[in-house]
């Protein structure tokens, strides 16, 4: 049998490291998409979304509804036929995430 190529190997003959894999995956996942994620209202069109600070250059927001249900910078967007999630935030938004950092309801690691 030929060998396939994979982005990363599946240990299927390896059941125990396999799971090991998959329970990490979820550890992972759990870290990387929900913790340490606060919520916050734009100041300006109150959308709700979840916001976290990995350092004081990187941000990271999830949306809690369709952004472009709340939000007019993406109401516009999708008016026009924009394609969602760009762009990447609205400058509102932006702002009220910088409040909310120097009122220290979001924490920036150091």
């Amino acid at each position: 049998m030929a060998a396939t190529w994979a982005k990363a190997p599946d240990f299927a003959d390896q059941p125990a490291r396999r799971a090991a894999v998959q329970a990490q995956t979820v550890v992972d996942k759990q870290r990387y998409l929900e913790e340490g994620l606060t919520p916050l209202r734009c100041q300006a069109c109150r959308s709700e979304v979840l916001v976290r600070k990995s350092s004081s250059h990187q941000t990271s927001v999830q949306w809690t509804e369709p952004p472009e249900t709340h939000c007019p910078v993406f109401a516009e967007l999708a008016a026009s036929g924009g394609r969602p999630g760009r762009p990447d935030t609205c400058p509102q938004l932006e702002k009220t995430i910088k409040w909310a950092v120097d009122e220290g309801v979001i924490d920036v690691p150091k």
